[in-house]
């Protein structure tokens, strides 16, 4: 028996594999997007209890405000903690990943009104917080690592030796690879990515038809 839309799908992919261009694509292709490390950080903002809970972990410190007066957690400095403490990471994990939950709950209502056929979940950690449960596909994003290193220095979010570290604290991409339905190896081309994405998206628009209840 079919069920209503929208197929919900998962995205997800190690630092600098392309994760994020790949969804920009799906967008441009008519999916709707979650994003979640987005909104886990808009929540580290306007949640009080997860800003009261964050402070607790690193300090009230970790808090000050920005160029608009706005008080926002100092990321960098949380980075460079708990990508040296898994102990801390899982902490800071567990403070916001259920109020991302509760706010994707909340984007596949908006969806399923909206008639949207097909809801992307974009998640740096899908599996790894356990928020690929409840998803009918789940795609990674994967390339090889010293490309995933160029481009995330290119996009400033550290040195060479300080993105290296980031991944190796990350699940390997191969074991992503193993719990995947697709794989996309972006180690090409933007236009070899956008085909790519494109073949995703036509399979997808199958797998929708199939299980759920299309116009």
């Amino acid at each position: 028996m079919k069920r209503k839309l929208p197929l919900l799908v998962g995205v997800t992919g190690g630092l600098g594999s392309g994760k994020s261009t790949v969804c920009r694509y799906l967008s441009q292709l008519g999916c709707r997007i979650f994003e979640a490390d987005r909104v886990a950080k808009d929540l580290q903002v306007i949640d009080r209890e997860i800003v009261a809970s964050i402070k607790s972990l690193f300090g009230d410190d970790i808090y000050a405000p920005d160029s608009s007066g706005k008080m926002v957690p100092d990321r960098k400095k949380i980075a460079s903690i708990v990508f040296s403490s898994p102990q801390k990471l899982a902490a800071l994990n567990g403070i916001v990943h259920p109020g991302v939950f509760r706010e994707f709950h909340r984007a596949v209502s908006k969806a399923a009104e909206d008639g949207v056929r097909i809801l992307v979940k974009e998640a740096a950690i899908l599996f790894e917080s356990g928020a690929n449960k409840g998803l009918d596909v789940v795609v990674v994003v994967a390339a090889d690592t010293e490309r995933r290193i160029d481009r995330a220095v290119q996009k400033g979010l550290g040195s060479h030796d300080e993105i290296a570290k980031r991944i190796s604290m990350q699940w390997p991409q191969e074991k992503l690879a193993e719990k995947a339905d697709f794989v996309i190896m972006n180690n090409g081309t933007e236009e070899e990515l956008k085909k790519e994405t494109r073949a995703l998206y036509a399979a997808l628009l199958h797998i929708a038809g199939s299980v759920c209840d299309c116009p």
